[in-house]
């Protein structure tokens, strides 16, 4: 399981000397923010050659909505969704994590025929029917994030997000294990993993902030249950998002529980 670290988390004027720091911290990759990203691929590109580190993901974050009753709105989502894509493909970065929606429903609720979640769910299935596609001819995965429920009420936990790629079936589509929500939505983490396990494609890594260290070994050993073994990305040092004098430390606990 290779492990990569978010580029927020280094320090560095430049996204070579970020490179040269994720190298001396013996991480294997970098987690790529998704808005602004494109202007960056060249000096991405250049640095992955000249340190060997490589790009993980790209995170596309808040940009647009794909589940906006505005179709005008709907399709520039999807065009940021797709340059995200473009962008992992440029840098080689193995996929595109997304959460599909943000905040309140944003469809009415016509029960009993569908409620609000039922119909972002339909739609979130149809972009994914294209979108899937264009990922398959690119070469990059597209994961799905559940995310905690004060910061979205569509999908919470790996099941909900399951759901949705159990129903398309396709291989580019997985969803992402991220620990801090997951701590904050699951009854029972290591469970919700092996549950889960042939749909997980990506793992994110939270620290004791965010909830990992005291079961850090349960998780490991979860993951490596259920055989995996692409990226997990350490999404949060000890203290402040810039408090990198802990990373080091961090990083050797991750390594310690197991995760690598």
């Amino acid at each position: 399981m290779p492990l990569a670290i978010q580029e927020a988390l280094l320090n560095g004027s430049s996204i070579l000397e970020k490179f040269q720091n994720a190298r001396a911290l013996g991480v294997q990759g970098i987690e790529f923010e998704g808005a602004g990203l494109t202007a960056k691929v060249p000096e991405i590109v250049s640095a992955m050659v000249e340190t060997g580190v490589r790009a993980a993901a790209v995170h596309h974050g808040v940009q647009g909505n794909l589940l906006d009753p505005d179709p005008i709105e709907r399709e520039r989502a999807l065009a940021l969704l797709r340059q995200s894509i473009v962008n992992a493909v440029d840098i080689g970065a193995t996929g595109v994590i997304f959460v599909p929606h943000y905040g309140a429903p944003v469809l009415p609720d016509l029960s009993p025929w569908m409620s609000s979640a039922e119909l972002e769910a339909e739609m979130l299935h149809m972009h994914l029917r294209t979108l899937s596609d264009y990922s398959e001819a690119l070469g990059v995965s597209l994961y799905i994030t559940p995310i905690n429920r004060h910061e979205t009420h569509l999908f919470n936990r790996l099941e909900q997000a399951a759901r949705v790629t159990r129903r398309l079936n396709h291989p580019r589509v997985k969803i992402v294990a991220d620990m801090y929500h997951m701590a904050l939505e699951e009854e029972d983490i290591a469970a919700a993993i092996q549950a889960e396990g042939d749909w997980i494609g990506h793992v994110r890594l939270a620290d004791t902030e965010r909830g990992m260290r005291e079961r850090a070994s349960t998780l490991a050993a979860a993951l490596r249950a259920i055989g995996y073994q692409d990226w997990m990305v350490y999404t949060r040092t000890v203290g402040s998002a810039g408090d990198v004098e802990h990373l080091p430390a961090s990083i050797a606990h991750i390594r310690e529980a197991g995760f690598t």
